[in-house]
């Protein structure tokens, strides 16, 4: 005799399988948008990771050419980009080529996997392999521990096409063209920049809405804002808030934000407040910019603390 079927509404009252439920329908359904022609776009979240996004929390996209298809960022978990290459593949039947990392934050790069397969080449700066070996066995227990899935070294696929300076990527019509920028959210950015529609993908080089976090150099990543500011963009996709023409306009919110922490802690430093009395102090004036302040900031102060402090006067 078949099992009679469940009724769905007492299915979603058990508490772990409607967790199950949104898990799968996150991972089969991605929302993507025409941003320019051939250029489509998922809008993350301003969300910390967790088990319930599956630290799915950053824009993430491709670009079609008419030999082949780049994916810009891969996602935030391996369902995601098993789920970004249904979408591609619906989208369009030009295959993919490339897989461009932005940088190596978990967000950016746990669906690289699902892309790997002959024809496809990965596409990086040339500091991200040795910043994926060194911060691999972190980031596995962390997704355990915090994400609900497990990953393999085989999801740490490192770029076999590194940038040192610039790099030019044909897909057949259109040319992108990738930075490798200095020391600034991390010290292994990545910009792409696509010649036919003006677009410029930045990665966490911009937040908006989402506070700026410093991972690399408070001090290069404000030197890298000047350098950003004369590309000539039509269109700006940050890796997290949306996508805007209002170049460069766009940087101002964040780089105010730098500017005033280095002030501040500057200030703090002269007044020999201790690194404790500065993460409490310095900057607080700043939480209604920015989401998710109180989850990053200190921790800003305590990077430009430790950056700041051996200047000379």
């Amino acid at each position: 005799m078949p099992a009679l079927p469940i009724p769905l509404p007492l299915l979603r009252g058990l508490p772990w399988l409607g967790l199950v439920l949104s898990l799968t329908a996150a991972a089969a359904d991605l929302d993507l948008r025409e941003v320019a022609p051939g250029i489509q776009v998922h809008q993350g979240r301003h969300e910390l990771p967790d088990v319930h996004n599956r630290g799915e929390i950053a824009n993430i996209g491709f670009i079609i050419g008419e030999r082949c298809v780049a994916v810009v960022d891969s996602g935030g978990s391996p369902e995601q980009g098993q789920a970004l290459k249904r979408q591609i593949e619906a989208t369009t039947k030009t295959p993919v080529c490339y897989v461009i990392n932005t940088h190596v934050h978990p967000d950016h790069i746990y669906g690289n996997l699902a892309f790997k397969q002959p024809g496809v080449r990965f596409v990086g700066h040339h500091k991200l392999e040795q910043a994926m070996l060194l911060r691999a066995p972190y980031y596995q227990e962390k997704a355990s521990r915090e994400l609900g899935f497990s990953l393999s070294p085989a999801h740490f696929v490192p770029p076999d096409l590194p940038v040192r300076d610039t790099l030019e990527l044909d897909l057949g019509g259109r040319t992108l063209r990738l930075t490798a920028h200095a020391t600034a959210h991390t010290d292994n950015d990545l910009s792409v920049y696509d010649d036919r529609t003006a677009t410029l993908w930045l990665g966490d080089l911009l937040f908006m809405g989402h506070i700026p976090v410093v991972d690399g150099s408070l001090k290069g990543w404000l030197e890298e804002i000047e350098k950003l500011r004369t590309i000539p963009a039509a269109r700006v996709i940050p890796g997290h808030g949306p996508v805007t023409a209002a170049w460069p306009l766009a940087l101002t919110g964040e780089a105010d934000y730098l500017k005033a922490l280095q002030t501040d802690v500057r200030a703090a430093l002269k007044a020999g407040r201790t690194l404790e009395q500065a993460m409490d102090e310095v900057g607080q004036r700043l939480r209604p910019d920015w989401q998710l302040f109180d989850e990053f900031h200190k921790r800003n102060v305590a990077g430009a603390y430790a950056e700041l402090e051996w200047e000379e006067d």
